[in-house]
């Protein structure tokens, strides 16, 4: 039974039936709460989940956690705004614009607010978050881009169309690599096609600025999160298995195919058709001037 309070808004009861522990799988990730934490904020979704009498009408996966279809990996800032009310974001955080419309999503206007942007001399290059954050510049970037602004030459017949093609959005230079494992099997008459197996997963090693601006929401973190966007790694890889939409995100971004390599060795052979089973791992780097 709920409990009203002055203002009208309903409250759990201390004999609800929500545990006080309560576990959540956002879009495949696993959160760990505490169930006042959840209804910290009146009128938002999570309040509304968690304060109504049937908690069996809530969706639920088959380990029976809760399960809400949405961003699992934004949704720890969701989470920590909901602690406290107070927005903490990392340094150099490229995906603003996404966590509003998760904001947006879970009825917590005043973190909306938090999240607009503003109009500053900054942001104004542009409407897209991620070409004005802070993150793709480095200490030294800012005097380069200077003195190539300096050295532009003065505004005049065509004078944006010169500009646009020297790079006017001032994205930094670097390499990506590409990477996958795959096998494949390769029968006595090696005259007949082999027979590949599907790209199990593709790897992307870099700078972290430069692979989240390239493959953005389509670059998986969940093994190196909120990696410092000046720093390397090695441990992305892609939502999808399609090597050439790979390829045509590199392009679009202004990346050239530069080398690649690939190592192959036989795993085992069949003792009865005598096909051989072979595994390789292919490199591609990509990079931009």
């Amino acid at each position: 039974m709920a409990l009203a309070d002055p203002a009208g808004c309903a409250k759990p009861s201390e004999d609800f039936s929500f545990p006080e522990i309560i576990e959540l799988n956002v879009g495949g990730q696993v959160y760990i709460t505490r169930h006042p934490t959840l209804v910290s904020v009146p009128g938002s979704l999570l309040w509304e989940m968690f304060t109504q009498k049937n908690a069996r009408a809530l969706a639920r996966d088959s380990k029976g956690r809760f399960f809400v279809d949405r961003d699992g990996f934004l949704f720890r800032y969701i989470l920590d705004y909901m602690r406290d009310q107070q927005l903490v974001l990392p340094d150099h955080f490229p995906e603003r614009s996404r966590l509003q419309r998760e904001a947006e999503y879970f009825m917590l206007p005043e973190l909306v607010k938090l999240l607009s942007p503003k109009l500053s001399k900054q942001n104004s290059l542009g409407d897209d978050p991620c070409q004005s954050d802070p993150e793709e510049l480095s200490p030294s970037a800012e005097p380069a881009r200077n003195l190539a602004s300096a050295s532009l030459p003065a505004a005049g017949p065509g004078g944006a169309a010169a500009t646009a093609a020297t790079g006017g959005d001032a994205r930094r230079a670097g390499f990506i690599t590409i990477g996958y494992r795959g096998s494949y099997t390769l029968g006595r008459d090696s005259q007949t096609d082999a027979k590949f197996r599907r790209v199990a997963r593709i790897m992307v090693c870099g700078k972290t600025s430069l692979a989240k601006e390239v493959f953005g929401d389509t670059l998986n973190e969940s093994r190196d999160p909120d990696r410092p966007p000046e720093r390397y790694t090695s441990r992305y890889y892609l939502k999808f298995t399609f090597l050439e939409q790979a390829f045509d995100k590199l392009a679009d971004a202004g990346f050239h195919m530069v080398a690649c390599n690939s190592t192959g060795t036989c795993a085992f052979a069949h003792e009865q058709t005598d096909d051989r089973i072979w595994t390789s791992y292919t490199e591609y780097v990509f990079y931009r001037e």
